[in-house]
């Protein structure tokens, strides 16, 4: 069992570098949470190095922007990878005709890589940074079109592998929900972001070009996602903290109580093993 912790503080000493999410542990898309950041700020004061790895389908610098404006300051971390920056890889090694779904703020995932917008007939593969309209739509509004596209074969790079993240007090689609139908339909996905190895390489280049060399022993990952956050830096062999009342709370969360029993059964029944637990990072 995954063991709880009161504070940040109760564990940094064992670690040098931290990667940490985003989305769901410094903010919920809405306002910055304090604490965390302040954790993230006081570790770093410590001589620990802050490595924010999300899966937002943005270049890092759009994330900067985007998180100084919740309120995330710039002390909370050193650097920042985001799945946008590790897709862009894919993107450019593949066709050059693509079918985009994503709002228009997703569009500097392809900005200088050469592309052309094409239709769902015409395009020669799909590139996936999340919904039309996250608000209104569910992935399934979007299976008779990616329908006859799996018939073509046509492979979709998922640029956030994420199936839902918190916006306030709700839970919103990502293009991981997308993605997550295409494969249904029998349809090839590419993706470099949580869970898979590409952002942690790239994560963990950033932590040694930041402060040298370090064990991986003395590397932690922090993040409330089973999926990619917990798997994945399960997989590459890190330590993990998780945030319990993240996208998950609801399994085992009453209000702001947690019902313990129900945690260990949630983590065993995910193959989860996470070292460390907290409700919010503080």
């Amino acid at each position: 069992m995954a063991v709880r912790i009161n504070s940040f503080r109760d564990i940094a000493s064992r670690y040098d570098v931290v990667l940490c999410d985003v989305w769901g542990v410094l903010h919920n898309g809405v306002a910055a949470f304090k604490e965390a950041c302040e954790a993230l700020t006081e570790a770093r004061a410590r001589g620990l190095t802050v490595v924010l790895i999300t899966n937002s389908p943005r270049p890092h610098p759009g994330v900067i922007v985007q998180i100084r404006g919740l309120g995330v300051p710039d002390s909370a971390y050193d650097r920042i990878v985001t799945s946008g920056d590790v897709t862009r890889a894919l993107i450019s090694a593949g066709p050059k005709k693509i079918y985009f779904i994503g709002a228009e703020r997703d569009l500097p995932l392809i900005e200088g890589l050469g592309v052309t917008m094409a239709s769902s007939e015409d395009a020669e593969i799909i590139v996936c940074a999340g919904f039309f309209d996250d608000e209104t739509e569910t992935a399934e509004d979007y299976r008779a079109t990616l329908a006859g596209m799996a018939k073509r074969k046509l492979p979709l790079i998922c640029a956030n592998p994420d199936l839902v993240v918190e916006r306030g007090h709700r839970l919103i689609p990502c293009a991981g929900a997308i993605a997550k139908v295409y494969e249904q339909l029998g349809g090839e996905t590419r993706i470099s972001g949580k869970p898979h190895v590409p952002i942690y390489r790239a994560s963990l280049s950033e932590a040694k070009a930041a402060r040298g060399s370090f064990d991986l022993s003395r590397v932690i990952a922090v993040g409330d996602g089973m999926p990619t956050d917990v798997k994945g830096a399960q997989d590459f062999g890190l330590d993990v903290l998780y945030i319990s009342a993240g996208i998950h709370a609801a399994e085992y969360m009453t209000g702001e109580k947690t019902d313990e029993g129900k945690l260990t059964a949630f983590l065993k029944n995910e193959g989860a093993t996470p070292k460390w637990w907290i409700p919010r990072l503080a």
